[in-house]
């Protein structure tokens, strides 16, 4: 048997190469500073985000407290978690180790979540659903699907229901909302043209950045409908507009929403990241320049 020319046996050893570096990519993660003034706020606020465990094949318990022991370390005011805790194939995993990883979350304003897309395909009753978030309010994590509460006298904290298979409903998510800067988190990003005005920071997860970016192709997973517009990183929308032909609607001036995407922690569909680090991110939200000054 004639031995490869030396330049296909160069590109499948790249090839092989790129398998285990993206294979091996996720199990590393790292944690994501980004500091920005929030209007509203008359004091700063430390916000640790994660998202998109994933919890199942790929993902198991040990990783889970690997990204746990990493969360304590940041000595955050308050943890958010963005959806997504757990993957279609979590019948291969108990969720009570998940669970017992997850008590250790603690935070002095609290740990607070919302779920996503896989966490309502995985638990696709609403009486699993219900107690999935029951087990997560019994160790700590309050989960507010369309809800929030007043963490301090200047930031309300808000949550809105997965914008794929949920309902959003805006009025019980606003319901306590006494003023100052407001939070929301939103599992899908999709939902930002149509945040309410009263929010001014949007916290979302999701799109895992592409989970694997090929070169000249760009990332293979986007899971929006506007393409790579709300990928990662701080983004805007503008805001969805009143249909024209709504008289009983005035017009208003166009609006534009902040939000922020992280990269999540877990993959889904295939084990493998690729030029997308796999992070948590840790927030310095501080006071707008002349405010309390």
């Amino acid at each position: 048997m004639r031995p490869l020319p030396s330049l296909p046996r160069a590109a499948l050893a790249l090839v092989w190469g790129l398998f285990g570096l993206a294979f091996g990519n996720i199990y590393r993660f790292r944690v994501q500073p980004e500091k920005t003034a929030l209007p509203g706020l008359k004091a700063p606020i430390r916000v640790l985000q994660l998202s998109d465990f994933h919890y199942g094949t790929f993902i198991g318990p040990r990783m889970v407290g690997r990204w746990v022991d990493a969360a304590l370390s940041q000595q955050a005011d308050v943890i958010v978690i963005t959806g997504d805790f757990l993957d279609s194939s979590l019948g291969l995993r108990p969720q009570g180790a998940l669970l017992a990883q997850l008590s250790r979350l603690q935070a002095p304003l609290g740990v607070y979540a919302v779920f996503g897309n896989h966490d309502w395909t995985s638990l696709n009753t609403t009486a699993t659903r219900a107690r999935f978030a029951r087990d997560l309010e019994a160790i700590g994590i309050g989960v507010i699907n369309n809800g929030g509460l007043q963490l301090r006298d200047d930031l309300y904290l808000a949550g809105i229901d997965d914008w794929w298979f949920g309902t959003q409903d805006v009025a019980a998510m606003l319901e306590g909302y006494a003023g100052g800067a407001l939070l929301l988190l939103s599992h899908n990003p999709d939902y930002l043209p149509h945040v309410p005005p009263q929010v001014t920071l949007t916290l979302c997860g999701h799109t895992h950045g592409g989970q694997v970016r090929v070169p000249l192709l760009g990332p293979i997973k986007r899971a929006s409908l506007y393409g790579t517009q709300f990928l990662e990183g701080w983004v805007e929308a503008a805001a969805a507009q009143p249909n024209a032909a709504e008289h009983s609607r005035p017009a208003s001036p166009p609006r534009v929403n902040r939000g922020y995407v992280t990269h999540g922690l877990g993959v889904t569909g295939l084990p493998f990241r690729l030029g997308v680090p796999a992070e948590m991110t840790v927030f310095e939200f501080g006071v707008e320049e002349g405010v309390g000054s």
